[in-house]
């Protein structure tokens, strides 16, 4: 069997962009591959879609146990909402019958699917939870997860974040066992890979932490997982560390929940999130990151490591830096340190790489608020809201006409003109993916009375388009590829227009981290640089 990543040559660590020439042709081996497997979706006006957020609740003592698991699941996707919202799915267990779970899935969004009549149908003692934007595979409730195989020893139930960087190949290697495949879904390959042997062989029934194992020495990257069975679930996290993926425990009702897990105090039942944003609407107190590589078993006894999948030894921890920027919600926690925090601090660093005289600093809200006032603090230039953003407008897809499109994303925001007027204003977002929605933007606060509007992105321009579960377009969409940042400023109506480095995101993003291993830390800027961690995938043959 050939090896599954086509590495690039050995380079220093450093954060400058590769080679235009090898850049170009790293985007169109990207861009392919890309194209195969997400041709014809719909594609979002602007901004960019992560493919999804997963969660998993667990009782620990006597069963059948007083909480509520299926509510607790419930909420805990609420609080994903934000990494998905074409469809969502929830399953659970009680814990005695091998053959079936309780299952509940729908396209929409969660709080209309989960009813109280399918809250009170999905009874169990464990189960897991899905929240779905998809990258690999199209918006049709049979692409739903979390997906339930039924096997010779019991049912199985997965759900995944993320996307398979050799989904070709290894879909071919599971089409060669005899089984069958019945969506495009990197996600229910995944489940489909987890019924086959693994090579060593089983004796007394299934290895599922073998089966585990085998499976993540068979594809490196990229994916959380939460795999449940009749009575335990496992937590895995790819060994790159690309997705993220964290633990908290349920305590019980009149328990503080703030300050470090404290062994001694008894868990109520345990928790596994893309994000612990949701933890305490919840009960349940941050506990750590799952490890990259980690295999966790969660059971009614409580957690335990299982096994560590090592990546190769040259290899660095490639946690997506665009989680920071971007995706998360502000209030989560990784490596040690709250999303808003850094965000404060990339508004900081772009203050003070790209300073400029003005009366007021303000943001495209949200996204673009907790860096803007780390601009405002570093500069001394106060903060001030010019815009009112439209909480009940959906998502705004491509649209047929300029006119069209500059109207969709006028709908969304109005200015505030008391604060616009006559003003010189430093207007902060986190990215510019199209430019589709900055022009307009811009041309509503001038036509409101602004005098000056500088636009600085809290991020640097992104050249490369990701396969590792981020939405990110084609290169050729990309307007940072298009447009320098002088020629962009003239293109949007912006006074100037400036990016943050891409060093200047990794000081901030570092700038606070807590963690017990500081050398083993590592993100992927591939999106910003080009450089992929494990090299580029390639089409394979078995």
């Amino acid at each position: 069997m050939k090896s599954f990543l086509q590495h690039t040559p050995k380079q220093k660590m450093t954060t400058s962009i590769i080679s235009q020439e090898n850049a170009v042709d790293i985007a169109n081996d990207i861009e392919k591959l890309r194209l195969g497997k997400r041709y014809g979706r719909g594609q979002a006006e602007s901004g960019l879609t992560h493919e999804c957020g997963v969660f998993g609740c667990i009782a620990v003592g006597d069963w059948p146990t007083t909480l509520e698991i299926s509510q607790i699941i419930c909420w805990g996707l609420v609080a994903l909402q934000h990494r998905g919202q074409e469809s969502a799915g929830i399953v659970t267990s009680e814990g005695k019958c091998v053959k079936s779970f309780n299952v509940c899935k729908g396209m929409g969004l969660i709080n209309n699917i989960f009813d109280d009549q399918a809250i009170s149908r999905l009874r169990g003692n464990l189960g897991i939870g899905h929240t779905r934007y998809s990258t690999s595979a199209a918006s049709e409730e049979v692409n739903c997860q979390p997906f339930v195989v039924h096997t010779a020893h019991g049912a199985l139930a997965v759900a995944h974040n993320g996307e398979l960087v050799n989904c070709d190949s290894l879909r071919r290697m599971v089409l060669g066992r005899g089984v069958g495949l019945s969506t495009h879904s990197d996600s229910e390959l995944i489940t489909q890979a987890l019924c086959l042997n693994p090579p060593e062989g089983e004796s007394n029934g299934p290895d599922w932490p073998a089966r585990i194992k085998h499976l993540m020495q068979l594809a490196p990257l990229s994916y959380s997982l939460v795999i449940m069975l009749m009575d335990k679930i496992y937590a895995v996290r790819d060994p790159y560390g690309n997705r993220p993926l964290c633990l908290g425990k349920i305590l019980p009702v009149n328990e503080p929940l703030d300050g470090d897990c404290d062994d001694s105090r008894e868990a109520e039942g345990w928790v596994v999130s893309s994000e612990s944003c949701g933890f305490l609407s919840i009960g349940a107190q941050y506990v750590r990151e799952v490890f990259p590589g980690e295999i966790i078993e969660m059971t009614r006894e409580g957690i335990k490591t299982i096994d560590i999948v090592e990546r190769p030894p040259d290899k660095n921890q490639a946690f997506c830096i665009f989680e920071y920027v971007y995706f998360a919600r502000s209030d989560s926690i990784f490596e040690g340190q709250m999303v808003y925090a850094v965000r404060l601090q990339c508004g900081r660093q772009l203050a003070i790489e790209h300073p400029v005289e003005a009366d007021i600093v303000s943001s495209v809200p949200e996204s673009g608020t907790a860096a803007a006032h780390g601009f405002s603090r570093q500069s001394g230039i106060s903060f001030a809201e010019v815009l009112c953003k439209n909480r009940y407008v959906g998502r705004s897809f491509i649209q047929p006409s300029n006119r069209l499109r500059q109207l969709a994303v006028a709908k969304k925001f109005g200015a505030l003109a008391e604060n616009v007027r006559g003003k010189r204003i430093i207007l902060i977002d986190d990215s510019i993916v199209r430019g589709n929605t900055i022009g307009p933007i811009i041309k509503l606060l001038k036509n409101a009375g602004a005098k000056e509007v500088h636009i600085r992105i809290a991020s640097p321009p992104l050249l490369f388009p990701c396969y590792m579960g981020i939405n990110i377009p084609t290169r050729g969409e990309l307007i940072a590829n298009k447009l320098t940042p002088k020629e962009l400023a003239q293109h949007v109506g912006a006074d100037t227009l400036q990016y943050l480095s891409v060093d200047g995101l990794i000081k901030a993003v570092k700038w606070d981290i807590k963690t017990k291993s500081p050398a083993k830390l590592g993100h992927c800027t591939a999106c910003l640089t080009g450089d992929y961690p494990g090299g580029v995938p390639i089409q394979l043959e078995w």
